[in-house]
């Protein structure tokens, strides 16, 4: 399974805005496959293997500034989002509905991970739910990067938010995994 370098690039952008003074130190606790990846140049147009490019340094987030929680993940997905959805981006997704925009990033999701395919299963007038249906290398930190993504995707698109969660997974064997975001 791969993942495209616009969503790898996000991932030592983080730690060195979020975390500037321990990044030689999160770089260098990484396996060497994914030390080389985050030293080089991550190109945005190629693809990396996702456990080298994603996994392993998400993990290394979420043990080193987390506590070993995915909530680093998650962080980590926000992030992507506020810094993928910038400039004339911001504007576009400011005039989509919520449902819109999920239903958007869902038609997209394929060019970030590959194989892969998320679906919008429900779009109501205050609750969204998204599945992902094919993902062959389930994570959940993975999972937790994408609901994070997803949750500030729709708080930049002027959502106020009451829940964001992930219901199903299929790291526990579900048949898909679920995120069910809630709004006012």
């Amino acid at each position: 399974m791969e993942a495209k370098g616009t969503a790898v690039a996000a991932i030592p952008e983080f730690v060195k805005r979020k975390y500037p003074e321990k990044y030689d130190r999160w770089v260098t606790g990484l396996p060497e496959a994914s030390r080389k990846i985050m030293e080089g140049k991550v190109l945005v147009s190629n693809w990396y293997p996702l456990e080298d490019a994603m996994i392993h340094p998400t993990k290394q987030i979420c043990d080193m500034f987390y506590g070993g929680r995915p909530k680093g993940a998650w962080e980590a997905g926000q992030f992507s989002a506020e810094n993928a959805l910038k400039g004339i981006y911001k504007v576009f997704v400011r005039a989509g509905t919520p449902q819109f925009i999920i239903k958007r990033a869902s038609h997209i999701f394929g060019s970030y991970f590959r194989p892969s395919k998320i679906e919008v299963v429900e779009a109501g007038a205050t609750q969204i739910k998204v599945h992902i249906t094919e993902f062959p290398l389930p994570n959940t930190l993975i999972e937790h990067r994408i609901g994070g993504w997803m949750e500030k995707a729709l708080e930049i698109s002027g959502c106020n938010l009451k829940t964001a969660k992930i219901t199903r997974s299929l790291t526990r064997n579900d048949k898909v995994t679920e995120f069910v975001f809630q709004w006012q």
